[in-house]
């Protein structure tokens, strides 16, 4: 009988996390969506550098375009010149956002997205994108960004 009761306390808090009592971490689908969240929110606030920082530091950064740009300081650098003004960022709003796990320390993600801006602003915008992220010690980072605005409809 002793030996039950010397065990039982080492056991009890497996047996919890077995039943479901206990919290289980966050996966990776929930953290690379607080990513977005968070950069979606820094860009409403007009607050690029913020923003940036859910890019890789890193000269190896991959961002698609025309042409494609390498390195942390030629992406905000890219989108600092493209969107030099709050009237020109407009409000983000990104949708259809999913995360495909590729392994403990790397994801992709693809989404839409959408501008809200006035016509001085540069109008509306919509895209969609595929992004691939790395797990660092500083979290969920994405290392390549292949963002593709959708032509205005003609009328």
């Amino acid at each position: 009988m002793r030996l039950t009761f010397r065990v039982l306390p080492t056991l009890l808090p497996l047996a919890l996390v077995a039943a479901g009592f206990a919290q289980p971490a966050p996966d990776a689908t929930t953290e690379i969506q607080a990513v977005l969240s968070r950069q979606a929110a820094d860009w409403n606030r007009g607050d690029m550098d913020a923003f940036a920082k859910s890019y890789k530091n890193s000269p190896d950064i991959l961002f698609m375009g025309d042409p494609p740009k390498r390195g942390y300081a030629a992406m905000l650098d890219r989108y600092k010149t493209r969107y030099p003004s709050r009237e020109a960022m407009g409000i983000l709003h990104f949708s259809n956002l999913t995360v495909h796990p590729l392994d403990a320390h790397f994801a992709t993600t693809t989404g839409n997205f959408h501008l809200d801006r006035s016509a001085s602003g540069g109008g509306n915008a919509d895209g969609y994108f595929l992004l691939v992220l790395e797990k660092t010690s500083d979290g969920w980072k994405i290392i390549c960004d292949d963002t593709t605005a959708t032509p205005p409809a003609h009328k």
